[in-house]
């Protein structure tokens, strides 16, 4: 799995073609999917031409999506729906999306359906060993390479390395200067399960207008740290999450800020700027969807 990848939440429509085929001509050869993207469709338009086209073989690139909450009872058909329409044989990676199961809305319809009180309608029936031994089968069955959880915390991943046959290959999670985590990524690394971290800048923009949070970019030492390696903020980020040995998927919209993400392999953060960073920790989670599923699963 290459160390940096696309993020594509929130892309929608002819920027999906657009960012896909410019962030191959860059060099991107990973692109971190996901069902309740609800974009599986234009991401696998845009791969079509790119193989079509001779940009690149399938062989090439890594391709990850997620089985969604609604979804945990019927892991084939759901991955099976993506496949489809991402126009794949396999997948290199399948994640848990979310250690949840809730009511299911339908095959790749990637609801979160809400109970009478407008609570997430929580499916307390299908058990996270349960998804995950259909998950296993996925990779008996040659749909995909590679399985890995996602959200999941210390307790969660120590269970589900306790019942897998399959080891979880990776834990995609939040993580960044604000909100590092450094228990559960070295408990990750120690058991040989690879660190995935899907909000890499603290969502910057995106969760600011989601959640209401601010994000670790405007922080003082990171301007002062770019402005000492003559980089961006988020590249001397990006940096600091592939020094700790974690995978960065960042999101951008913007073919500027993309070919900037990409730029990272160029300097080396030295062990006192990484210990400065270190320091910043706040435990400050800046994605939360409690405000739409009118509760807190990390309460």
């Amino acid at each position: 799995m290459p160390v940096l990848g696309l993020g594509v939440w929130r892309m929608e429509g002819k920027e999906i073609r657009d960012l896909i085929i410019s962030s191959i001509k860059i060099g991107y050869r990973h692109f971190d999917c996901a069902a309740d993207y609800k974009n599986e469709a234009e991401v696998g338009e845009a791969l079509a031409e790119a193989f079509r086209t001779g940009l690149v073989k399938r062989d090439d690139l890594f391709i990850t999506t997620k089985l969604w909450n609604s979804d945990h009872g019927h892991v084939i058909e759901a991955c099976k729906d993506s496949l489809k329409k991402l126009q794949l044989d396999y997948l290199d990676l399948y994640l848990v999306h979310f250690p949840i199961a809730t009511r299911h809305t339908g095959v790749g319809a990637t609801a979160s359906a809400l109970d009478a009180d407008g609570v997430l309608d929580i499916d307390t029936t299908v058990s996270l060993e349960t998804t995950w031994h259909s998950m296993e089968e996925l990779v008996s069955m040659g749909l995909v390479r590679s399985i890995g959880i996602s959200n999941y915390d210390i307790f969660l991943t120590r269970d589900c390395l306790a019942y897998s046959k399959v080891k979880p290959a990776v834990n995609q999670i939040e993580t960044h200067p604000y909100f590092q985590r450094d228990s559960l990524v070295k408990f990750c690394q120690k058991h040989g399960i690879c660190v995935t971290a899907h909000t890499p800048l603290g969502g910057a923009v995106a969760n600011a207008e989601l959640f209401g949070t601010v994000s670790s970019l405007d922080d003082p030492i990171l301007k002062g740290l770019a402005e000492k390696y003559k980089k961006t903020v988020a590249q001397v980020v990006l940096r600091w999450a592939i020094q700790r040995n974690t995978v960065v998927i960042p999101k951008t919209s913007k073919l500027e800020r993309l070919k900037e993400n990409f730029e990272v392999f160029d300097f080396e953060l030295t062990e006192e700027d990484m210990a400065l960073i270190k320091s910043m920790d706040r435990q400050y989670r800046t994605n939360n969807p409690e405000k739409f599923w009118g509760i807190n699963l990390y309460a």
